[in-house]
């Protein structure tokens, strides 16, 4: 680990935000060229595809990939991001696992609001289940907002009466749409990026006038875990979100669900997008590559399609 390197980044995303409210093309437009800036793996393979009738890209190993697949869900506050904004972060996991991925483009706020997002990933896992996938050779992995879907579509596949996936990754989830999280105080001038008041207007756009008070927008707080699958939560220390995946892990675990929570000191939101530049994000991605690895054991009968 180094702290050259943190603190470098850390000086390079703490850039002077520009005053005033920022319409949702300036929002959308500022985080591609935040993420155009990640180093993306080589050694992986792209395919523009469909999935649950909601556009996707595969990405797969340049080597024939592993039986197995990762239902990624790409970050952006439920505003901005596609799959190519995500692509270092799936490409990595990829690399890193052997298996293979579909990066789902759901639905953005203000255009399609809650529960828009959730719909699109839920029916996403249901075409993998339709198509022949065996729910033990799915895994769901985000990062951010994402990172949020990756628990309300495991919520929303559990009341749909849908079988778990076999694991989920999370990386710096958004967990909690009423932002009572204490870390909201404490790491508020720490977070390079986000503070509670400069998350209310993407906040707002998701909600559309909804009360946050509901598990599928405070699972952190509200959902009851009962029967999810294995849980990987990746956080920094210097994030405004850093109690989301602390209060959810408590939850999961007081719902006798396995989880993990992999705290990282002194590091940004979604530190892992920075592989190649910060050793801790390369660390962490392996760490989760492990995670998925252990828990992705598709069963040798499951027939599988590739789309």
């Amino acid at each position: 680990m180094s702290r050259q390197q943190r603190a470098k980044l850390d000086a390079m995303v703490r850039k002077p935000q520009p005053e005033g409210p920022r319409s949702v093309e300036e929002i959308r437009a500022g985080f591609r060229a935040l993420m155009a800036r990640m180093i993306v793996p080589a050694g992986i393979r792209t395919r523009d595809t469909t999935l649950g009738e909601r556009p996707a890209v595969l990405v797969e190993p340049a080597d024939a990939p592993r039986a197995g697949t990762i239902l990624y869900f790409h970050g952006g506050s439920y505003v901005a991001g596609s799959p190519w904004t995500a692509m270092s972060l799936t490409g990595n996991l990829v690399t890193r696992t052997g298996f293979r991925a579909l990066s789902l483009d759901y639905r953005l706020a203000p255009e399609h609001p809650f529960p828009a997002a959730i719909d699109d990933a839920l029916s996403a896992y249901r075409a993998l289940l339709d198509g022949g996938e065996d729910p033990s050779a799915i895994a769901f992995a985000g990062d951010s907002a994402g990172g949020g879907l990756t628990v309300t579509t495991c919520l929303a596949a559990r009341d749909a009466g849908l079988p778990m996936p076999a694991a989920i990754v999370a990386f710096s989830p958004g967990l909690d749409l009423t932002r009572t999280g204490g870390s909201m105080v404490t790491k508020a001038g720490i977070d390079p990026f986000f503070t509670r008041e400069g998350m209310a207007p993407t906040g707002a756009m998701y909600l559309a006038g909804r009360d946050p008070r509901h598990p599928l927008l405070s699972p952190a707080t509200l959902a009851d875990l009962t029967g999810f699958p294995p849980i990987l939560l990746q956080v920094g220390t210097n994030e405004v979100l850093l109690d989301d995946s602390t209060r959810l892990a408590a939850r999961a675990r007081d719902a006798g669900v396995d989880v993990v929570l992999d705290v990282t000191a002194d590091v940004p939101h979604v530190f892992q997008a920075f592989a190649g530049v910060l050793d801790e994000a390369d660390e962490a991605l392996d760490r989760a590559a492990l995670f998925l690895g252990q828990r992705i054991r598709p069963r040798e009968t499951a027939p599988t399609r590739q789309r």
